[in-house]
């Protein structure tokens, strides 16, 4: 199978190419390196050092004998991204190459219209793309939990079946972002589930959890295929947030009391469900919605984890929840698609949180300490970007 990766340089990109590239798949990569360039902006940069792209390829045809094939531009850019379809003519293409993070997008307007222009306009080039060059390519595209918000009800795989007045229906499961990034995605879902309405196309929407962990079977076989740790509080994950504040001493900074319940996901299973997902496509003119998670678990509880697994005293602050959300909160997800292709999850373990800590203590030189705490506020329309 032919696998176009869009956002291929990126934390869950690289990984996920390698997963497809390692297991078979002839992969291409389209960036344009914009994720780079925000660590310019924000004056941060991963904690493990990485490649460039170029290095990173090549590195993998030297180990495996695969090449994985690079094209360098922008997704808002219609004839780059046409012309790259046509080129490379995929059977499936796995689209990661959105901002990403909810903090950024809520810093101030600029911000908050970038990450919509970008993720909105991006995906919707590519949808015509699809549509105009080859209908049959299957576009599998990450979403995120995040769309849902934290509803009173359990939350379904993308659908949900009601019951009003007498009448029933099937509709999408209704949705409450919490930022300008969210609310992002949720335009991305419904652009792609009307495409698939009107013009038959194919897509797989993955509903994806927190992620963490930063290695692979494949990542693991040389420093220079490594991926991204981003620990900021803006670009970073919780969980490595944490990681990387009891490695340095420091306080493990939980906003509000904790008791915001999310999913999670360790990036191993991340690179699996893509695969899954592309191996078995959906059928021409289906939206299908997987939710993509593991476990679920309190900010709370993910702290105690850390603090319970390393050898040391660790503290737990807790912070002025700089985000508008609720503290404490029913959450109950459905995620039955992935688990019935064959995903066999790892869970959250002290083996795996352990692992983590020498790759914070050799590269600890590497922390901008300041970039651990909150600047980006939810409630102001415009904050300083300072770190």
């Amino acid at each position: 199978m032919r696998v176009l990766v869009l956002g291929g340089d990126g934390y869950l990109g690289w990984p996920t190419a390698l997963h497809l590239s390692d297991t078979g798949d002839e992969v291409g990569i389209v960036d344009n390196f914009l994720r780079r360039r925000y660590d310019d902006e924000m004056g941060v940069e991963s904690l493990v050092p990485i490649e460039p792209l170029e290095v990173r390829t090549d590195v993998w045809h030297d180990l495996t004998g695969r090449r994985i094939e690079t094209f360098v531009g922008d997704l808002v850019d219609a004839e780059f991204l046409f012309d790259v379809v046509r080129r490379f003519r995929p059977d499936t293409i796995v689209h990661f190459a959105e901002q990403r993070s909810a903090p950024y997008s809520m810093i101030d307007r600029a911000h908050a219209v970038h990450t919509q222009h970008n993720n909105v306009i991006g995906n919707l080039n590519l949808l015509y793309a699809i549509a105009e060059i080859d209908p049959s390519i299957h576009l599998v595209k990450l979403g995120t939990m995040g769309e849902y918000g934290t509803p009173n009800i359990d939350i379904e795989e993308g659908w949900l079946e009601i019951e009003h007045k007498g009448r029933r229906d099937r509709v999408m499961f209704p949705k409450r972002p919490n930022s300008f990034y969210h609310l992002s995605k949720v335009h991305d879902s419904h652009n792609i589930e009307f495409a698939c309405r009107i013009w038959g196309l194919r897509a797989t929407d993955l509903n994806q959890g927190v992620v963490y962990g930063q290695q692979t079977p494949q990542t693991e076989r040389d420093p220079r295929l490594a991926t991204r740790f981003d620990y900021d509080a803006v670009f970073g994950t919780v969980l490595n947030r944490f990681v990387i504040q009891a490695v340095l001493g420091e306080p493990l900074t939980v906003y509000g009391s904790g008791g915001q319940t999310r999913g999670i996901i360790d990036i191993r299973d991340t690179v699996e469900c893509i695969r899954l997902a592309a191996a078995n496509p959906a059928e021409p003119g289906e939206f299908r919605v997987f939710n993509q998670l593991t476990e679920s678990m309190s900010v709370h509880e993910m702290a105690k984890a850390v603090s319970d697994t390393f050898p040391g005293i660790v503290e737990v602050e807790n912070l002025e929840n700089p985000r508008v959300e609720a503290d404490q909160h029913y959450y109950n997800v459905v995620f039955t698609g992935l688990p019935s292709l064959g995903l066999q999850p790892h869970r959250l373990s002290d083996t795996l949180i352990t692992s983590l800590f020498p790759v914070v203590e050799q590269h600890r030189e590497r922390v901008n300490h300041t970039a651990l705490s909150p600047t980006v506020r939810w409630r102001s329309p415009s904050n300083d970007l300072a770190t």
